[in-house]
């Protein structure tokens, strides 16, 4: 798949989060960049899976000249262990063809509740923000991703990771040395709300606006907010927290 330098990488989560990211990222008013949208489907027969594709959404901004400039992958939402393998699909067909010197950088967005952020951490850092956005480089480091985390916190080593494709993605761009930003919003309170996951959504999204040159326009957003506890969550997520 043909993409640009910049990948944001998304998972089709219950939520909503990932389709409403892809939906409201738009080309500024003043900007000559043209938005294109096609699907993808790509055969994982070569692990196997038959009857299943790894399927999903792509967005281009792509200037005058025909050039991609921002990409955005939309992912289908997979169970294990169909999920690394369409995890690991998607990711090769993006890198065929390009040397080390013109791998794009992917971008890894992801929100979490204040509970799975160190409470004491987030309290005692940020009180006077109501959503925390945390900032880590994964693979090579580029000018783009040094940017892009400067002067936003580094999150806990401990965090748990329960999005399956999220903990695939986390290890495959390790492996194929992509250069990569993992960004992390939270909440600063310790009990989330639906109105603290809206506000999360918004922080996340002028954030990655603002760094690829787009606008985050909320007026495209459709979310499905669900109240999920700990208990309701599969036995095999506990493995990532």
């Amino acid at each position: 798949m043909k993409v640009g330098s910049k990948v944001i990488f998304l998972s089709n989560d219950a939520n909503g989060f990932g389709s409403a990211i892809s939906d409201a990222l738009q080309p500024n008013p003043d900007s000559s960049l043209q938005r294109s949208v096609s699907c993808f489907d790509l055969s994982l027969e070569g692990y196997g899976i038959k009857d299943q594709k790894a399927s999903g959404k792509i967005v281009h901004f792509i200037d005058p000249q025909g050039s991609i400039q921002v990409s955005i992958l939309l992912l289908q939402k997979y169970e294990p262990p169909i999920a690394a393998c369409a995890v690991n699909e998607v990711l090769q067909s993006i890198i065929i063809g390009e040397n080390s010197f013109d791998l794009p950088t992917v971008i890894l967005p992801f929100i979490v509740s204040a509970q799975k952020i160190n409470w004491e951490m987030t309290h005692s850092t940020l009180t006077d923000q109501k959503v925390t956005i945390y900032g880590a480089q994964i693979g090579n480091t580029t000018d783009f991703t040094q940017t892009m985390i400067s002067g936003i916190p580094s999150p806990p080593p401990s965090l748990p990771i329960s999005c399956e494709s999220l903990a695939c993605l986390l290890q495959l761009v390790r492996v194929l040395k992509l250069p990569t930003v993992v960004l992390i919003g939270s909440s600063s309170q310790p009990e989330r709300t639906a109105e603290d996951d809206l506000l999360a959504l918004y922080e996340m999204g002028a954030f990655l606006a603002n760094h690829s040159g787009l606008r985050f326009s909320t007026g495209e957003i459709r979310l499905n907010l669900q109240e999920k506890t700990r208990g309701s969550l599969e036995a095999w997520r506990a493995l990532y927290g």
